[in-house]
């Protein structure tokens, strides 16, 4: 790129395609950062899936959300070889249907991750602070629907996100070249864009945002009263909440609060001088990689908080028991622990922990289904 262009978004006096601005030294940390997310990413939410699938068999509601999770990540990290090679480029060499998609991608892979993150915290909340009003919600059958509803819900979002990432075109070396997803216009950010994002940004992080703290709150309340039940399992609902609060703060808030910032400043909602926007901007370019390393932070929970999904991979070095793992799914992974339930489980027995305490001092919350965990 020119290092002395101008900015696209300003129309040239000649009326032709703007010069081509200097987006370098951006395209480098994104070609490293995005290359270290596809690195790491790519095998952790393969193996995530695999477990999943094949040895856990998806049979807790916890392992539904993790296993949608795990696809969604694994969707993004398959989409990014065509970005490291626009940053590498530092222009688009391929279809615009093939820009469109991956910017879709992102946005779907973003808000599809807040909202199985929230649908987790939501399934902890019901299981320990309204054990017996909500547990016909915490069955894999409705989980599974909720899951088909969200891929649904971002599949209609992603149209829009489809149609305004349209390549966008500037002058170069005498030539024309195209940029993908940056430097959509002011009149685009005027028109549609803006209120998708506002949009986007309420459905998909906002309301998600406000249940996993809530749900959060309640479920830490509720275990640290003095009368509640101190059990292994109840630590790793805390480490389970804990970490999804982590990635929520760490990866989504600072990328969804400087893009807020961005869209109205874009769209003149609120006045600033270009060299606000060009700051704003700066920001943004570095949060959007943190909102992308969150498909890397997500096999994390699944390992420190899934008892199942941890004792399987411990089993993958040992060729008879991942044999065993993989015919009796998650019975295997947890058959050493005599306090731990199995994951196969049918409504008798699940309505049965739910009213018949244990005699191990299991709490009266535990579910069957919650072997995942």
């Amino acid at each position: 790129m020119l290092p002395n262009s101008t900015n696209s978004s300003v129309p040239p006096a000649n009326g032709s395609v703007p010069q081509c601005p200097d987006y370098r030294p951006t395209h480098r940390l994104h070609m490293v950062a995005y290359s270290l997310v596809l690195a790491a990413g790519l095998p952790l939410n393969a193996l995530a899936l695999w477990v999943f699938l094949r040895a856990l068999r998806v049979h807790s509601v916890v392992s539904v959300y993790m296993c949608n999770l795990a696809a969604s990540d694994l969707l993004f990290t398959l989409s990014l070889p065509v970005r490291i090679s626009y940053y590498a480029l530092h222009y688009w060499p391929f279809s615009d249907l093939l820009c469109q998609t991956a910017g879709a991608i992102f946005q779907t892979n973003m808000y599809g991750s807040c909202i199985f993150l929230t649908l987790i915290n939501v399934d902890r909340y019901a299981a320990i602070v309204h054990p017996l009003r909500l547990r016909h919600l915490r069955r894999p059958r409705v989980a599974r629907l909720l899951c088909l509803g969200v891929w649904a819900l971002i599949l209609v979002f992603a149209v829009p996100t489809v149609l305004v990432h349209r390549p966008s075109s500037c002058s170069y070396g005498g030539g024309q070249v195209r940029l993908c997803f940056e430097s959509f216009g002011d009149r685009l950010w005027k028109g549609g864009l803006l209120p998708l994002v506002l949009l986007a940004e309420a459905l998909g992080f906002l309301l998600p945002l406000v249940a996993v703290l809530y749900s959060s709150g309640r479920v830490f309340w509720t275990l640290a009263r003095p009368d509640a039940t101190q059990s292994q399992r109840r630590r790793k609902t805390v480490r389970l909440l804990l970490a999804n609060l982590v990635i929520f703060l760490l990866c989504f808030v600072p990328y969804n609060a400087t893009l807020a910032v961005y869209g109205l400043l874009r769209g003149n909602l609120v006045a600033a001088n270009s060299k606000v926007c060009d700051r704003v901007r700066g920001v943004l370019m570095v949060m959007v990689l943190l909102a992308g390393a969150n498909c890397v932070l997500d096999p994390l929970v699944y390992y420190f908080s899934a008892e199942g999904f941890r004792n399987t991979l411990r089993g993958l070095g040992t060729p008879n028991r991942a044999r065993t793992l993989a015919t009796n799914g998650a019975q295997g992974a947890l058959a050493e622990q005599p306090t731990e339930t199995t994951c196969i489980t049918t409504p008798a027995t699940a309505e049965q922990g739910l009213l018949r305490p244990s005699n191990v001092g299991t709490p009266l919350t535990q579910l069957p289904e919650d072997s995942a965990l």
